[in-house]
């Protein structure tokens, strides 16, 4: 007699961020190690410190320009996330056009690809002059930097569907839009996902390098300020911050995947 074989029950989010925190955990103990080390490592040599801070010194840094810092970590999130999102607004629909039109993929995939040869610290000045020093260049900066892995991983996604899947769907009755939405669409989820987390890394970097070259606010200003004084300890303060904000911001994108594509946590956790 033939037994049913019940499916694996969804993971409960509960144990999905008690497995995240477990792998959490290991990585923020060897962060706490390196830090004991540099701290015991300045100390004990008495490194000066408009060389090397100690970690305690970047901490008081924190704290005491703290009120600061935020100021301008409030204009370096308002680029990241303008440009951000103009990136995948960009980026998504010309995924799809690239997918369904062959004109389009002759025409226009490899200027893509071929832009990404383009220094974009050299063209920064350019926009500049463009658009002057406001927020402008610097979204145009971050799409420029994040919207590619959007885009590249979206068309992997997007043809990333068996033609027999697409012919099963035809043979049924579906409609261009429900092949799409019903079947090509929830195929490529995960890589959409896995190039909106490589985005928000290169978005990060992108706001920052264009602060670089001409700003008056935002964390990579002071950076820049807080070098030509030689404040070591603000530079480091507002590199930690500016980790945290592309930390957070990779978080966010992880827990949306957990919601959007909750069938891939599932999978994981019951061929663990």
């Amino acid at each position: 007699m033939a037994t049913i074989t019940e499916a694996a029950p969804p993971a409960h989010p509960l144990r999905l961020s008690l497995r995240v925190l477990g792998n959490i955990s290991p990585a923020f103990w060897t962060l706490v190690l390196l830090v004991v080390l540099w701290e015991l490592a300045v100390q004990i040599n008495q490194v000066p410190v408009y060389i090397l801070p100690a970690p305690s010194r970047v901490a008081a840094e924190i704290i005491d320009y703290w009120p600061r810092l935020m100021i301008n970590a409030g204009v370096t999130v308002s680029e990241i996330l303008i440009g951000f999102g103009c990136a995948i607004a960009v980026g998504v629909p010309l995924a799809v056009l690239v997918t369904y039109s062959r004109v389009a993929e002759r025409a226009i995939y490899p200027l893509i690809v071929a832009s990404q040869t383009i220094p974009k610290v050299a063209i920064a000045p350019l926009l500049m002059a463009w658009f002057g020093y406001g927020l402008t260049p610097k979204i145009v900066i971050v799409v420029l930097l994040s919207f590619f892995p959007i885009v590249i991983n979206s068309v992997v996604g997007l043809k990333a569907s068996s033609a027999e899947m697409l012919y099963l769907a035809q043979s049924m009755g579906a409609t261009p839009w429900q092949t799409f939405w019903k079947f090509r669409l929830p195929q490529a989820l995960p890589y959409i996902f896995a190039g909106l987390k490589l985005a928000t890394v290169l978005a990060v970097i992108g706001a920052v390098v264009a602060e670089f070259i001409g700003a008056d606010r935002g964390l990579g200003y002071v950076i820049v300020v807080a070098g030509s004084s030689f404040n070591i300890a603000r530079q480091f303060a507002a590199i930690i911050v500016i980790s945290a904000i592309g930390m957070v911001f990779f978080v966010i994108i992880e827990l949306l995947e957990r919601l959007v594509v909750p069938w891939k946590n599932t999978a994981v956790v019951a061929s663990e």
